[in-house]
């Protein structure tokens, strides 16, 4: 498209001069190629703004369609001009072909513009789809796991707390089996034994009471022990539910700040020219703390999609900027 604009500005320019030379005093006849460099500069100037509003996806409204067909047809006008003046219709055909091209080849290229940028989003959109989707299958497959891990860990801690309980059975059968034995024994040599012995009997049974005694007061504490396990692992079981509740309180806070942000800065639009940089700045940190992407990165700071994407990459960090630059 450039190739033909410069084609057409080139053929213009020399296709004007000598008719601006013979309409033009002699003493000004030096001005004479200014008129057709002023009029194919305002058709450069209204195909590039075409292409940056093109890029960004906006429109200029009905102004700049009235500016294109205006220089347009200056500059068939001033191309036919000379060929009309004396009557030669094949140099009218001739030279209206170039300025037919260059409004032909203007009002193409926008709609070739539009047609990409629109493209363009759409890519991007079904991007930031799929990457959604890859973040929320690797949350799942983390919270699963993590599900996996805390019911082994209950399972576990289950099975040792029964494995301790049966334990403490058994020790306490034997303690009882054993005592029993040792008590019918002792019936059966008291009925041998005279006075001396039953003193001697009298005694042993006070030491037999204090050694039982001793022994009960060590299984109520091991009891105790083992109620105060219990209860550590309900109240650290409570902490952990009500850990997991905080954080998901947190996110939840969190993402409804985000959506708050998001809501404040999509109201606020775009605004009508380029912010300075120091606020560009400010506002590109808040648009990427929401998460917006960098179209509307750029329609609400005024500046290009490319700056916007550069300062993107200097908040994501030196690794995102050195892989932005290896692009």
């Amino acid at each position: 498209m450039w190739l033909i604009v410069g084609g057409a500005m080139l053929y213009s320019v020399l296709t004007v001069t000598p008719l601006m030379t013979a309409h033009t005093p002699a003493a000004w006849r030096w001005t004479s190629p200014i008129l057709p460099v002023v009029v194919d500069s305002a058709v450069v100037i209204v195909v590039r703004l075409d292409s940056v509003l093109a890029r960004l996806g906006g429109r200029g409204g009905a102004w700049p369609v009235a500016l294109r067909w205006m220089t347009g047809a200056m500059t068939l006008l001033l191309n036919v001009g000379a060929s009309a003046l004396v009557g030669d219709l094949v140099g009218v055909a001739v030279h209206s072909v170039a300025p037919l091209l260059l409004i032909v080849t203007a009002e193409a290229g926008l709609a070739y513009r539009r047609a990409l940028a629109a493209a363009v989003v759409a890519l991007e959109a079904e991007q930031e789809a799929a990457r959604l989707a890859r973040e929320k299958a690797a949350e799942d497959r983390e919270e699963a796991r993590q599900r996996r891990v805390r019911e082994r860990r209950d399972h576990e801690a289950a099975l040792a707390r029964e494995q301790r309980e049966h334990e403490a059975r058994l020790t306490r059968e034997e303690n009882e089996r054993q005592d029993r034995i040792r008590r019918e024994e002792r019936e059966r040599a008291e009925a041998a034994l005279n006075a001396e012995r039953e003193a001697r009997e009298r005694r042993e049974r006070e030491r037999e009471q204090q050694r039982l005694e001793h022994e009960r007061l060590e299984r109520q504490a091991a009891q105790q022990r083992e109620l105060e396990a219990r209860q550590k692992e309900e109240r650290e079981r409570a902490e952990r539910a009500e850990k997991a509740e905080r954080e998901r309180r947190e996110q939840e806070r969190e993402q409804q700040r985000l959506e708050r942000e998001r809501a404040e800065l999509l109201e606020a639009g775009a605004p009508e020219k380029k912010l300075p940089e120091a606020e560009a700045r400010a506002l590109i940190k808040r648009v990427h703390a929401a998460g917006l992407g960098l179209r509307v990165a750029a329609e609400l700071t005024g500046w290009s999609v490319g700056w916007a994407s550069a300062r993107y990459q200097e908040l994501r960090g030196p690794s995102a900027a050195l892989e932005g630059a290896a692009s």
